[in-house]
């Protein structure tokens, strides 16, 4: 087979059907991010009033963990070698000149709604790090983190937006369902990381598929109602008066806080109680979902968008559920793609019926790609050279290519998009200034994101 062209050469030349697709500015890498508009484009879409600062009020961010095949979802080859392009062959959308792939046909009466960027791209493959850097919009690890979750991480988009943007109902700003990824030990990306566990999302870690489904944390203990509670609230507050007064160590304060945290979230449990009780929809939208783990958290994901919640991220597996290294097309085809598409079609037109998409960003994205050649058990192995990630809503511009990659779908041959960019896309979409300051539990000052927002997404 044709070898992978070295980092230095991989612009390769785009043959007519990609210029259609990604568009003749796209195709030579232009747009407004490429224009000198830089980071602080943020700062001036806010004082200008463009739709893309602060057009959403919520983001669903859903995390395809183990990487998926994104020549055979997104960006497939089929003028490649067999060993390149596999089994699959691209469909038409109903967004013109658009494809992707044949196990996607919900997906494709609903291209009109989002946008496909097919240039990612970072530089470490291996599922540990990369979690790290699409789950908070970063390109290289902070010091002092490791391959797993560690309170020297960067923290997770939640955590800043909590940071930028405090709460005042004890609600956090992020909800992760319907697992933590690697329940043993935890990837990085999923915390409030360096700026302490006060600004940890609130991880869901039942299946809203189940019969039983329910949050424990918002519901009380038999026999211990609301005044009871408030009774010991103010029990628990003349004590804590009484550490401080003594100088007692910070690990009491750190407790104290966390009780406060409780209670507040107890509080607005009222509130948050229903949007947990997945009955209350009606059968045909659960049907329409799909009656599996992944359709329902979607389902759960568009309820938490309508109570306010700002951010909410769906995982489609516990831990590496993408990670095709072998029997990769009878994977996708049998067990994969089905629940996907059924999901994330619904959750479009779902939001577009109900006239949330336009103030709801949705990216589905998993943490890199798969290798151009298929391995001798029918997979693909880990890639990080390129990838494809998916936008909807909040202003971007559906039916729509950004960027290219080469003819073997190995190295972006337009210009490369990195998880910084996504980050910064998120929180410019969220009306948050990328170049905003946040200060970490030991007083030090992080910039939010390094990246540009992907500007060609909203042109």
């Amino acid at each position: 087979m044709p070898p992978i062209r070295p980092i230095h050469a991989r612009a390769a030349a785009l043959c007519r059907r990609q210029m259609l697709q990604i568009g003749y500015s796209g195709a030579l890498g232009l747009g407004l991010a490429n224009m000198g508009a830089g980071v602080g484009q943020t700062a001036r879409a806010a004082e200008s009033g463009e739709p893309l600062f602060g057009k959403a009020k919520s983001v669903i961010f859903i995390f395809l963990t183990g990487a998926p095949s994104h020549q055979d979802m997104w960006d497939l080859k089929p003028d490649a070698p067999a060993e390149v392009r596999g089994e699959f062959r691209p469909i038409d959308t109903v967004a013109p000149g658009v494809q992707i792939g044949p196990h996607l046909p919900r997906m494709a009466l609903v291209a009109d709604k989002f946008a496909i960027v097919r240039s990612m791209t970072h530089s470490l493959p291996s599922h540990e790090h990369a979690t790290h850097f699409v789950l908070t919009g970063v390109n290289q690890t902070p010091p002092g983190s490791t391959h797993m979750a560690s309170r020297s991480d960067w923290p997770c988009y939640s955590a800043t937006m909590q940071a930028l943007r405090p709460r005042e109902d004890g609600v956090p700003s992020g909800v992760m369902l319907p697992t933590y990824i690697h329940n043993g030990y935890g990837f990085s990306g999923q915390t409030g990381g360096f700026m302490g566990s006060q600004y940890d999302p609130w991880h869901v870690t039942k299946d809203p598929n189940a019969a039983n489904f329910n949050i424990d944390e918002l519901t009380l203990l038999q026999d211990l109602n609301e005044q009871r509670v408030q009774s010991r609230r103010s029990l628990l507050t003349v004590l804590d008066d009484q550490h401080r007064h003594l100088q007692l160590p910070s690990a009491s304060q750190s407790l104290s806080r966390s009780m406060e945290k409780a209670h507040q979230l107890l509080g607005a449990a009222g509130r948050f109680r229903d949007v947990f009780d997945m009955n209350k929809e009606p059968a045909e939208v659960r049907d329409r979902y799909g009656r599996h783990s992944f359709g329902q958290s979607l389902l759960l994901a568009r309820r938490l968008v309508e109570a306010g919640m700002p951010i909410i991220q769906a995982n489609m597996g516990t831990m590496n559920n993408w990670d095709t290294h072998g029997n990769n097309f009878g994977q996708l085809k049998n067990r994969l793609l089905p629940p996907f598409d059924q999901g994330l079609s619904a959750l479009l037109s779902d939001l577009e019926e109900r006239g949330l998409l336009e103030q709801t960003l949705v990216v589905a994205v998993g943490e890199f790609g798969r290798t151009p050649q298929i391995n001798p058990d029918a997979g693909r192995d880990h890639w990080s050279g390129v990838f494809s990630a998916v936008f909807a809503g909040a202003g971007v511009q559906g039916g729509q290519v950004i960027g290219a990659s080469d003819d073997q779908a190995a190295y972006p041959a337009t210009r490369g998009w990195y998880p910084a960019d996504m980050g910064a896309t998120i929180f410019t979409a969220l009306g948050i200034d990328p170049e905003s300051t946040m200060v970490d539990r030991l007083g030090r000052p992080h910039r939010v994101s390094m990246g540009e927002v992907i500007a060609p997404l909203f042109s």
